[in-house]
């Protein structure tokens, strides 16, 4: 009777610590516990093994379960390393040996712009960071899922994206709130924050830091918002600007990402020739980390 009680006390404790999240379905967990079921299965061939094999089971079954959780916690939980905690970004200070770099995306989910951003994504296997706004999410759920499951990172954006100095209730506002349908729409936990426009004495990037927030910023920009300029000025201005460590600045939201999307391709294709290989955000952050880490030793 205990033993058939810690089965059910499992199952609940699964179904209250996943939430419904895209990055892949439940399968692992699920089977884990269909395990356990089995195991705990009081047959002919149980008696005969005894109780020591059914604890053996109980044991195995729990630590499969357990490594299920942790796995995936940690791919839904976004946290900058703790040196970048509280502290703005401006690029990845790695080697020059490390040619790295990471595509960052803004404003977005946005309908049809995401999806097609993310169908080169995927052509080409690269991995970006989506820095979102709580109202994109609100109104394109289905995307902001799509984007988590092929394993890109996340970021807050806040949810106006608004310029102007605000008190710390609406700071506040702005980004808890947008922390809180990240986390409801695709299971996603980020300390990872772009303030709009790059402002930061507004009031945003204080509340942010002040609760350990990494604000990120940009060292290269496509300067895809220019509404004169061609898809190929934005190519150009990314391979010039690119150096082991930089982050690029483009959009997928905020409206006509067109010029993006048709810019999208050469500028990886250009990046791939130079040498570079493409890493999300918490990736070069825990890059440096690491490569300070030799220094110091």
């Amino acid at each position: 009777m205990a033993i058939a009680l810690t089965a059910t006390a499992i199952s609940f404790v699964i179904g209250t610590l996943m939430p419904g999240n895209p990055q892949g379905s439940d399968k692992p967990a699920t089977a884990a516990v269909q395990n356990l079921n089995q195991s705990l299965t009081v047959n002919p061939l149980a008696k005969e093994v005894g109780d020591n094999q059914i604890a053996f089971n109980l044991d195995r079954t729990i630590e499969e379960l357990l490594t299920v959780l942790e796995s995936k916690e940690k791919l839904l939980t976004f946290v900058p390393p703790e040196q970048f905690q509280g502290t703005t970004v401006f690029e990845g200070k790695v080697k020059d040996s490390e040619k790295v770099i990471a595509l960052t995306v803004d404003d977005g989910p946005w309908p049809e712009t995401t999806e097609q951003m993310l169908d080169i994504f995927k052509q080409n296997d690269v991995k970006a960071t989506f820095f979102w706004l709580g109202q994109s999410i609100e109104n394109s759920p289905k995307i902001a899922r799509r984007v988590v499951a092929e394993g890109h990172a996340i970021g807050n954006h806040t949810w106006h994206h608004w310029y102007d100095p605000m008190d710390a209730a609406t700071a506040a506002d702005e980004i808890d709130r947008t922390a809180k349908l990240i986390y409801e729409t695709t299971g996603v936990k980020t300390t990872f924050f772009r303030p709009p426009g790059g402002v930061l004495n507004n009031g945003l990037a204080k509340y942010a830091k002040d609760r350990n927030y990494s604000v990120v910023m940009w060292s290269v920009t496509s300067a895809d918002t220019d509404p004169r300029a061609q898809p190929s000025a934005f190519v150009n201005n990314v391979l010039k600007g690119a150096k082991p460590g930089a982050i690029v600045l483009m959009h997928d939201g905020g409206g006509d990402r067109s010029r993006t999307i048709t810019a999208l391709p050469g500028m990886i294709a250009g990046l791939k020739q130079q040498g570079y290989r493409f890493v999300t955000i918490p990736e070069l952050l825990e890059m440096q980390e690491q490569s300070a880490s030799k220094v110091d030793s």
